[in-house]
């Protein structure tokens, strides 16, 4: 029990930093669309934030989905399809007055972007569907334990 437990730890952490990472990219590049600096910078913090607890759970999930045996397929589709209904639950409790914000800028890519829960949550559904694939099929690759084929004749 405690080895599956340091298993699913394990994971999790490193699912953990991997998703910080890529969700700082990720975030960046997103904060990039409003053309400034603070954009970039709150696209950044907030990737990082979403990025390390969506990386987190998706590593533990794809821990538990492929184990040492799934491979880098399975965690990519359990992070593909963890990512997009997390992202779809968050997106929807984004606050009125952000969209708000956002849609003051006058960009039109984000008014369109966010302009209101439907799209703003498909739009977190689908930058955390990036991220937890990455995540999954990284941790996924990560765990699995090579086996011994034994061939005819040997």
């Amino acid at each position: 029990m405690t080895e599956n437990k340091n298993f699913y730890t394990k994971s999790a952490f490193f699912g953990m930093g991997l998703g910080a990472l890529f969700g700082a990219l990720l975030g960046a590049v997103t904060g990039a669309l409003s053309s400034s600096w603070g954009g970039i910078q709150f696209g950044a913090v907030a990737g990082i934030i979403l990025g390390a607890l969506t990386g987190a759970l998706t590593g533990a999930l794809a821990a538990q989905t492929s184990g040492t045996t799934g491979g880098v397929s399975i965690g990519a589709y359990t992070g593909m399809a963890f990512g997009a209904i997390f992202g779809g639950i968050l997106g929807g409790f984004v606050p009125d007055s952000f969209r708000a914000g956002v849609a003051s800028l006058n960009i039109l890519i984000l008014q369109v972007m966010t302009q209101g829960r439907f799209e703003t949550a498909m739009l977190l559904s689908f930058l955390l569907s990036v991220v937890a694939t990455i995540v999954g099929a990284w941790v996924g690759g990560r765990n699995l334990k090579a086996r011994e084929i034994s061939t005819p004749g040997n």
